[in-house]
């Protein structure tokens, strides 16, 4: 059965927070009063249905303004898009931060994964629950990136303006204070906390936070920026490519394609325009030096994402950003104004005859979106689903179109390749891992936060640099998605090739180090409930065989931690079905961490 538009009528908030995004209705087509023109012809069609991308938008306009989507609103928002109800509502439910069932204006986000897990979020959430606070949900929910101030909250009270909170490292009387007077919580602590390295000579990607003030184009400017532009303007966009295949750069996410033959195969399809997206969505349990940049230095991902557009002939970029982080959000939307402003973005870029700008589009809680065919959905207006390839994003991307898609810290990598040259940043690391790379270490150490080691630097070197506490059980590396590694394998080369070859990965770059307080068990159970909950539910690999898994190890847990054989030879055979046959990464890595807690820990032995 399909849904049609239903008598329900949107609200006067509602109506104008859909306005404010998409200006006043034309025609009783779009939701205005009917007038006699609209009589004799329609209006909207094509043109309507060009603005599909602004779905994902002016559901966040709902949200923020009322707390939830009802079906007024929603209608009228399909009225406003030309978009059909039905794909418009399974778009809205696909989206763990909006609801379409009434909630209170203010909603709590507790965040319940591995890092929080292990601080004490199962206390804070019962604490939380035994006193409800009046007006306030309370939501317990995936990793908030907030992983080095454990456990986290964070408070969310719809308006005009949204107003938000966090409280890390959370307790219940601060949580509360976040959820009911926002504005009164204390505020964050600046990005350079977040970073033990701060201020220590000899670092390139995080040599700026803790120096330069974040919100100052002119003292980014003063600190080197805009330098690395000004040399690929020099270079030309074939030089600009040849300088990022020459450095060795590959992805920073976990794939590590190699950066420069993306840019390459992206700037030479004939087709156009060209795309370009950041993909700043880190989802990943652990993960959160996306976060970290975009705080503490955002004019250097503003720098690098021009640099890239330059170099792959792309006209517009988008930065997809995860709908957890306000103040990355408002840290970017000022850099973005300011680069605008001084004529750094927009018409006539330094005066080079070249434009180029940046549109943020936020996410709204769907690990899924981290894989780019899935982010290219959202921005587009549809569920968030990963598409099946070929064709690559390089040839069909964002709109169909030639589309390079790269993270932060990738994107923010190409600065000292342009201003060392590729040469010397190739020196940096081994032969087959060259340059800096981002750690995020969290758990049971005493220095958490974000390092930035040459890639080479061992396990033990980076655990030393944390500081780890007494009772070390197990590390976990490249996060959910990873694998564990024991407390005796320290000498394991932080590279790609050197991970690959000690039978785990390095992924992202999240190490999360556990003693032995923490049950292991039920980590990996709540591993699993966090894949369950992820999955699209697009392929039934992934669909089935992560509620499989996590019955079994429901039952395992039950048994408080023994393991029948039944239960270990069905975990062996649903993760091969998951790796061997899923559309996307979600599904394929989904067995990884549990695989080797059990093979390498002896988890339920």
């Amino acid at each position: 059965m399909d849904l049609h538009f239903g008598d329900s009528k949107p609200t006067d908030d509602e109506r104008a927070a859909v306005d404010a995004l998409l200006g006043p209705p034309e025609s009783s087509w779009e939701g205005a009063d009917r007038s006699a023109a609209d009589l004799r012809w329609a209006r909207g069609g094509r043109a309507a249905r060009d603005r599909r991308d602004l779905l994902l938008p002016g559901l966040h306009a709902l949200n923020d303004r009322i707390g939830w989507i009802s079906d007024g609103a929603l209608d009228y928002l399909c009225r406003r898009l030309t978009v059909p109800p039905a794909e418009a509502y399974g778009v809205a439910t696909f989206y763990a931060m909006f609801s379409v069932r009434p909630r209170p204006a203010t909603v709590l986000h507790v965040c319940t994964d591995l890092a929080c897990a292990a601080a004490g979020a199962a206390d804070l959430c019962a604490g939380l629950e035994s006193r409800p606070v009046p007006g306030v949900h309370v939501e317990r929910g995936p990793c908030l990136g907030l992983c080095e101030r454990a456990p986290a909250a964070l408070a969310i009270k719809a308006g005009d303006p949204v107003r938000t909170a966090v409280s890390a490292p959370a307790t219940v009387r601060d949580a509360v204070l976040a959820a009911t007077a926002p504005d009164s919580a204390p505020e964050e602590p600046p990005a350079a906390l977040a970073v033990p390295q701060a201020g220590h000579p000899g670092l390139i990607l995080l040599g700026r936070i803790g120096v330069v003030d974040p919100a100052s184009l002119d003292d980014y400017r003063a600190h080197g920026g805009y330098t690395a532009l000004r040399r690929a303007f020099e270079l030309g966009p074939a030089g600009v490519i040849r300088e990022v295949t020459d450095s060795g750069l590959v992805g920073r996410g976990g794939a590590a394609f190699p950066t420069g033959r993306k840019w390459q195969a992206t700037a030479a399809q004939p087709d156009r325009p060209h795309y370009l997206v950041c993909n700043a969505d880190e989802s990943e349990p652990g993960t959160f030096k996306d976060r970290v940049i975009m705080e503490g230095d955002p004019y250097a991902l503003v720098e690098a994402m021009t640099i890239a557009a330059y170099a792959t002939g792309a006209l517009r970029g988008y930065l997809y950003l995860r709908g957890e982080y306000p103040r990355s959000l408002a840290r970017m939307e000022h850099a973005l104004a300011q680069a605008r402003t001084r004529g750094l973005l927009g018409e006539d870029v330094l005066g080079q005859g070249w434009s180029f700008d940046i549109e943020i589009r936020r996410g709204a809680g769907a690990y899924i979106c981290g894989e780019e065919t899935a982010l290219f959905n959202s921005i587009e207006g549809y569920r968030g689903e990963p598409r099946a390839k070929p064709p690559f994003p390089v040839e069909k991307g964002l709109f169909g179109k030639p589309t390079v898609e790269n993270n932060v810290e990738t994107l923010v990598n190409v600065l000292p390749i342009l201003t060392l040259g590729a040469p010397a940043y190739a020196a940096i690391g081994t032969a087959k891992s060259t340059g800096p790379k981002l750690f995020c270490v969290s758990g049971s150490v005493v220095r958490p936060g974000i390092y930035e080691l040459p890639f080479g630097a061992t396990l033990g070197e980076l655990l030393d640099l944390a500081g780890v506490r007494d009772g070390l059980r197990a590390v976990l590396l490249g996060g959910a998605a990873g694998g564990f590694v024991r407390p005796d394998e320290r000498d394991i080369p932080l590279t790609f090739e050197g991970t690959r070859e000690a039978g785990t990965t390095l992924g992202s770059g999240v190490v999360m180090a556990f003693d032995d307080t923490v049950p292991l068990p039920r980590l990996l159970l709540r591993i699993a409930e966090f894949f369950r909950d992820e999955s699209c539910g697009q392929c039934v690999p992934c669909r089935v065989g992560t509620v499989r898994q996590e019955e079994a190890l429901h039952r395992i847990a039950e048994r408080t931690g023994a393991a029948a054989a039944g239960d270990i030879a069905l975990l062996r055979e649903v993760g091969r079905a998951m790796r061997d046959a899923s559309i996307c990464g979600l599904g394929q890595t989904a067995w990884n961490a549990v695989e080797s807690a059990i093979d390498r820990l002896g988890a339920y032995e």
